[in-house]
């Protein structure tokens, strides 16, 4: 195991410990072990400190503290990220754990969320006045981290991206400065968080504007696995001509052990569509039943729930420490020899925990204009994860991975921040961007973070 100590004088340290009343851990403590790990279980790194800010004020004062001495910084929201960038080697985890309250007025449809503050945590505060805005898949997911990339999940096609449902962020940018970015403060800097990654600063605080969601119509259909052309198919056509109000998930993985799917179906090749729809759930059983009565599913899990329970759906199938390897880009359509070649790829999975996922977009994506993030225009994300428990299957998962994007990311047209893996070199990050945006972009960071000082992350560098 490789330990590292703080680059830095011990009086320097000791004077950062006693004005600092949240909590700092170091390797030689009891709690270090736990407090480096992140969600994804193949990452293994090894900070010399983390610290657990209580305020805005410690935010910046253990930026600082990593700027004083040249140290590298990475921010840990709510650690979902599968390339890790919540935790570093040799450096300072900035974890914002202990800040992640939620204040929820219902008078404005407002909603705020500290900077480490998970789905599960707002869904939940925003379900009591009748509220939701946009959020993941997993409701483990940290809001910041999963926001300043764009945010895909159940309500986007009805409200957007995440991102598109900011109102303001407060953050802590380079030099050590509190700053707060909205349309009528600091624009540039707001347009850029919007899409752009933690590559501007530390998110404290995140305001949203609520909508007025509490039942949904959610769940899932499921059919065995050598059905998967006959579904795909129908699903191309059915998922075409939906309503925002209905986002969907096609997914090919293996069917769980779950009571609603039958006993000879548990534990084989299945596909799985997914779905949300906001309104009358009479509507969107009837939208459903188009595509029920085309493709009578083997096992029926769709019914009306509070949108919390519809966010934590899918939560067991990604739990903490799994071992996760993913590469993942936009598409612009589901064209059949796309379908052909998932199909033949999802056919060599190697691990049950194994998946590909088709993420719908659409609607309100579309013609949502603000922020940085890219690729509004296009109708899918498709994500190939490989997933494992056990160390000695890494090899075998990354290879199926990499081996079906070869024949998979032809039909790609660019990458989607919050999916790249740790792997994805820059082109990869460029090209979550049209190159107007990109350049857009980097002339943002040269003015917020003229030294890269925040590039644990899919960076962009500053010009000049």
């Amino acid at each position: 195991m490789m330990m590292t100590r703080l680059a830095l004088p011990e009086s320097d340290l000791a004077s950062f410990v006693a004005r600092f009343t949240g909590t700092v851990i170091g390797p030689d403590d009891a709690g270090y072990p736990a407090a480096r790990a992140v969600w994804n279980g193949m990452i293994d790194r090894y900070p010399a400190l983390i610290v657990r800010p209580r305020t805005t004020g410690e935010v910046a004062a253990a930026v600082l503290l990593a700027a004083d001495h040249d140290l590298p910084v990475a921010v840990r929201g709510g650690g979902h990220n599968v390339a890790g960038l919540g935790v570093c080697d040799t450096g300072v985890v900035i974890d914002l754990a202990d800040m992640a309250t939620v204040q929820v007025d219902a008078d404005t449809s407002t909603i705020r969320a500290g900077g480490g503050c998970t789905w599960g945590r707002l869904d939940a505060a925003a379900a009591e006045h009748g509220l939701a805005t946009p959020g993941g898949l997993i409701s483990s997911t940290g809001v910041a981290g999963l926001t300043l990339g764009g945010g895909i999940g159940w309500l986007a096609r009805k409200y957007g991206y995440s991102c598109d449902n900011l109102i303001a962020v407060e953050l802590v940018t380079a030099d050590g400065s509190t700053v707060v970015a909205a349309e009528d403060q600091h624009p540039d800097l707001f347009w850029a968080v919007r899409g752009g990654g933690g590559n501007f600063g530390v998110v404290t605080s995140l305001t949203f504007r609520g909508h007025p969601v509490s039942t949904v119509l959610g769940g899932l259909l499921l059919y065995r696995g050598d059905r998967a052309g006959e579904v795909l198919a129908e699903y191309r056509r059915w998922a075409a001509e939906l309503p925002e109000a209905m986002t969907t998930l096609a997914a090919l993985n293996t069917a769980p052990p779950a009571p609603f799917v039958p006993a000879d179906l548990q534990l084989t090749p299945a596909v799985a569509v997914a779905l949300c729809h906001v309104g009358d759930p009479s509507e969107g059983n009837a939208l459903l039943d188009r595509f029920r009565a085309a493709c009578p599913p083997d096992a029926d899990a769709v019914d009306p729930m509070p949108y919390p329970v519809l966010q934590s759906m899918l939560d067991a199938s990604a739990p903490h420490g799994q071992r996760n390897y993913w590469k993942s880009g936009y598409l612009d359509a589901l064209q059949p020899d796309l379908q052909r070649t998932v199909i033949a790829a999802a056919a060599r999975m190697v691990s049950p925990f194994d998946q590909i996922h088709l993420n719908q977009l659409g609607g309100a994506i579309t013609t949502n204009t603000g922020g940085a993030v890219g690729h509004r225009d296009d109708a899918y994300v498709i994500n190939v994860i490989g997933a494992c428990t056990d160390p000695a299957d890494d090899a075998a998962n990354i290879a199926w991975v990499q081996d079906s994007w070869a024949a998979i990311e032809p039909f790609t047209t660019g990458g989607y921040l919050n999916f790249l893996a740790g792997d994805d070199g820059a082109d990869r990050v460029r090209s979550a961007y049209p190159p107007e945006t990109w350049t857009r972009l980097e002339h943002i960071k040269r003015d917020w973070d003229p030294h890269n000082a925040f590039h644990i992350n899919h960076n962009i560098r500053p010009t000049g």
